[in-house]
């Protein structure tokens, strides 16, 4: 049936599939883990973001479970009305002693979390200087906020310096905003020296540290903890989605922004809050993390291992300082024929093109996990060898 009202996106979508970057969605139909079950093909998984195996962890498992039969399941309001738990709170107080900040608060999501926090920091007639890579998030808190957004160029200081310098007799607020970890890319934001930018133009400073939550620093607490900046970064944002093996968001830092956010984060104000077995399942993270460092340790062995083997094959893997390796292909028609062969072989691993990546760059991003074995490595880069080797990325 065509719709006169509706031509244009059958249109849009006609043109993304001649141009190779339609994003056909798989679903699984297995617990997350190194294997899964997509689209009822059992396959060697390298894309979800569950580093540590949390998401199918017993221990996280079980304390949803027992949570629900105390709680029951949803809040069934808004924080700021009827929806605030006390395992809400317990899991704020938690997430601070483990981040070692002086407070934190959670939200539904990462997402919502930026969503939440930037808005309420700076508004029309004020600055942000923000990364031109930082997560799609970000950039819709930053157009959200109505501020004036000032890009600099992809982890340079000398050009966040050079715009801050360019603004420096502008009125308004200003704030410096980065991702911790590229998601696309797996770089580490230079975050000493542009804290250092920060303190000298006394500018708040905010990271985004999703893909560094449970990944970076000590037992996984970040990248403020990696670097040991600890009470010199203003605002931290975390997901409790990947690595924490759930779902939600967290703002940690200064008390003084958690309590404003409680005001006015309007996700934190006009939506439901996390549910009861997701806020168990995070405290059981927690714990976890602050048992041991096994996990987290683990997960870095099998990241160096799969490097070193993909570079030894001859793969472009970027700029990668993390588990996230993204596989360089140049073109999407491309990546989106590799990502076929590798799960035809047995290799769940998604095509990224435009507009996640800008045009031209486009790859298969391998996410490493703790739950892979060796074996598992081992097989992965086997199959693309043989693939690179077919489609002549590799000789």
């Amino acid at each position: 049936m065509t719709d006169v009202k509706t031509t244009w996106i059958d249109e849009e979508i006609a043109g993304l599939k001649e141009k190779g970057l339609f994003n056909t969605i798989r679903s699984l139909s297995s617990p997350q883990g190194a294997w899964l079950t997509v689209d009822g093909k059992r396959v060697l998984n390298f894309s979800s973001n569950n580093y540590l195996g949390l998401a199918n962890h017993p221990r996280l498992i079980d304390a949803a479970k027992q949570a629900m039969d105390v709680y029951g399941l949803g809040p069934g309001a808004v924080r700021s009305i009827a929806g605030t738990m006390d395992i809400h709170l317990k899991l704020e107080e938690r997430l601070a002693e483990f981040k070692r900040v002086e407070s934190t608060i959670t939200f539904q999501s990462g997402f919502t979390a930026n969503l939440a926090t930037i808005p309420a920091l700076v508004s029309k007639d004020d600055l942000i200087f923000s990364d031109e890579l930082n997560h799609a998030s970000i950039i819709d808190g930053c157009r959200l906020s109505r501020a004036e957004i000032i890009r600099y160029a992809h982890g340079d200081v000398a050009d966040l310096r050079r715009q801050i310098e360019a603004a420096k007799d502008r009125p308004g607020r200003r704030l410096i905003i980065t991702d911790g970890v590229f998601s696309m890319d797996g770089d580490i934001a230079p975050l000493p020296a542009i804290c250092a930018v920060a303190e000298e133009y006394s500018i708040l400073l905010m990271v985004d540290d999703a893909h560094g939550e449970g990944v970076l620093g000590e037992g996984g607490r970040g990248i403020v903890d990696h670097f040991k900046l600890h009470g010199r970064v203003d605002v931290e944002i975390g997901t409790l989605s990947k690595a924490f093996g759930a779902v939600g968001g967290v703002v940690a830092g200064r008390r003084v922004v958690t309590d404003w956010l409680r005001q006015r984060g309007r996700p934190f104000l006009f939506s439901s809050a996390m549910t009861v077995p997701d806020a168990a399942a995070c405290l059981a993270a927690v714990d976890l993390l602050e048992e041991s460092t096994e996990l987290v340790d683990r997960l870095w062995s099998n990241a160096d291992y799969f490097k070193q083997q993909m570079n030894a094959l001859g793969f472009d893997t970027g700029h990668t300082e993390t588990p996230i390796v993204p596989v360089m292909l140049g073109e999407a028609p491309l990546a989106q024929q590799f990502s076929k062969r590798l799960f035809e072989e047995g290799v769940f691993a998604m095509a990224i093109g435009f507009p996640t990546v800008p045009m031209g760059k486009a790859r298969i991003r391998v996410m490493n996990s703790a739950t892979h074995t060796r074996a598992d490595l081992d097989q992965g880069v086997e199959i693309f060898g043989r693939v690179g080797r077919e489609l002549g990325v590799i000789n």
